[in-house]
């Protein structure tokens, strides 16, 4: 997603509108505003290094957190994978920036793997950097799941998601938002379950609005602890009527029901992603968050 500055704090976009993408060339196909799905780019401004993630069949069960798990096929320790792709978004359009560079000067990022410490898995963390000179400017990763499925066709058969993640900042006051998305995409539908954890504007969850294209505020704190491990659950539903049900965000150990339906807007895209953003602030300054632990479980 994309994250409006200051003049307009609110409207962070969560997905663009299509751009085709043709040797790494896009012709904007609708509109100014755009949503960041990322889902089916194929440009790959920067990437992670690491071992490619494990695929495990779940057997279901419940967390100690009290946020709960599902039965189904869980991708895990995503940290360690090598599926990563990073796009600098800049606030003149936020759109996905063709010559932007991980040196900037404008938005810089990097990522490392294997980090000792902090960690909470024996392989290591994976660290986001962020930084740049443009206020307001901001990284989006993601992973793409589509041909990493058993068949690629099953995409329109899942309706069940999780994104279980632990993150670690030093000083996450300095974290204009930071953002966790999961998107799925088949027959001309888009849907985009995207979640925003407003910090600097306002610490305050945020969902998106697929067809009207803007954050809804949830009316649910937001407030995650710097130098401290924070547990992060995300589960949401496709329902059998095609409409998208935010169902709830557990924040360590805290649980909170949102239950609201959106309904899809239409792309031509196809396939299955995770997003992670981080927004820089009014001075874009430069911050890093680790994440570990991290899980995908769709079924």
């Amino acid at each position: 997603m994309i994250v409006l500055p200051n003049y307009a704090p609110l409207m962070r976009a969560a997905s663009y509108f299509p751009w085709k993408t043709h040797r790494f060339k896009r012709q904007k196909t609708l509109a100014t505003l755009l949503i960041v799905s990322l889902a089916l780019l194929s440009v790959n401004c920067g990437a992670g290094l690491g071992a490619q993630p494990k695929s495990d069949f779940t057997a279901g069960g419940s967390d100690p957190s009290g946020s709960g798990t599902s039965n189904g096929t869980t991708f895990s320790d995503l940290q360690q994978s090598t599926w990563w792709n990073g796009y600098a978004l800049l606030p003149s359009s936020y759109n996905i920036c063709d010559t932007c560079t991980p040196a900037g000067p404008l938005a810089t990022w990097a990522t490392s793997q294997g980090i000792k410490s902090p960690a909470l898995s024996s392989s290591g963390s994976m660290k986001f950097d962020i930084g740049g000179t443009m206020p307001f400017a901001d990284i989006l990763w993601n992973v793409k799941f589509t041909k990493y499925l058993p068949d690629q066709k099953m995409v329109p058969t899942l309706s069940n998601f999780t994104y279980d993640v632990y993150f670690y900042g030093s000083n996450l006051e300095t974290s204009q938002a930071l953002e966790f998305d999961i998107n799925q995409f088949f027959n001309g539908m888009s849907f985009i379950w995207g979640h925003e954890c407003r910090i600097a504007s306002g610490h305050e969850w945020d969902t998106w609005d697929n067809v009207h294209m803007h954050w809804v505020k949830s009316g649910i704190p937001c407030n995650p602890v710097s130098n401290a491990w924070n547990h992060l659950v995300i589960q949401v539903q496709r329902t059998s009527d095609n409409r998208l049900l935010f169902k709830s965000i557990t924040l360590n150990g805290k649980t909170d029901t949102l239950n609201r339906y959106d309904n899809p807007s239409s792309r031509t895209w196809y396939g299955l992603t995770i997003n992670y953003q981080m927004d820089g602030n009014s001075k874009q300054q430069p911050y890093s968050v680790y994440l570990d632990k991290l899980n995908f479980t769709y079924k």
